[in-house]
């Protein structure tokens, strides 16, 4: 008897053990009021969070439609800063071509009181000699084109014309129309005649 005694002790002591640990595994009246709190505290907290995004979010979008407007007005500066350069770049050519032209209207006006041809012919060729210095102090040049190989980057062929000496095949034999390089950028083609 003894032994069973045991048992049933044994079985007594676990129900008691196991009544006890289920009884501290439940939630305490006491301590709902905490969680409760808990809960509410995560709450605020996930609120002070969400409006602290919010206020992120909103200074972003600001900063981005300054950046926004910053560039639209930088643009715009450029844009009207490049188109003045380009009008006074144009107004300093135009300046130094009218020297040239006053003194062509002279030598008009010498042409028709002179007789004399000589000094017609040199004033003309004084005229002519300051416009390439102009053109040369604005970075104009001459393209070669008489006698050169013909090159579709410099000369455009107006007709070609057979020729009997094969060294003059592919090679430009007369230039109608004279072409120009702007530092070294092609601004008129030269218009030529080429042999074949």
């Amino acid at each position: 008897m003894t032994k069973k005694h045991t048992k049933e002790e044994v079985v007594e002591n676990e129900s008691v053990n196991v009544e006890e640990e289920a009884q501290t595994d439940l939630p305490q009246p006491e301590e709902e009021p905490e969680q409760n709190d808990n809960l509410a505290d995560d709450k605020n907290s996930g609120s002070d969070i969400a409006s602290q995004l919010n206020e992120q979010l909103q200074e972003c979008q600001d900063r981005y439609i300054r950046l926004q407007a910053d560039f639209d007005n930088f643009r715009k500066r450029t844009l009207k800063e490049k188109m003045e350069l380009i009008d006074s770049a144009g107004a300093e050519v135009i300046k130094s071509v009218l020297t040239v032209m006053d003194d062509m209207d002279r030598a008009v006006a010498a042409m028709q009181t002179s007789d004399d041809i000589n000094a017609m012919r040199q004033g003309i060729e004084l005229i002519s000699n300051k416009l390439q210095d102009v053109l040369k102090q604005r970075q104009v040049k001459e393209i070669p084109a008489l006698g050169e190989e013909f090159n579709t980057d410099y000369h455009d062929a107006i007709a070609k014309v057979p020729v009997e000496d094969e060294t003059k095949k592919g090679k430009i034999i007369d230039v109608i129309e004279k072409g120009y390089l702007l530092k070294d950028k092609v601004i008129r083609f030269s218009k030529v005649v080429v042999g074949e």
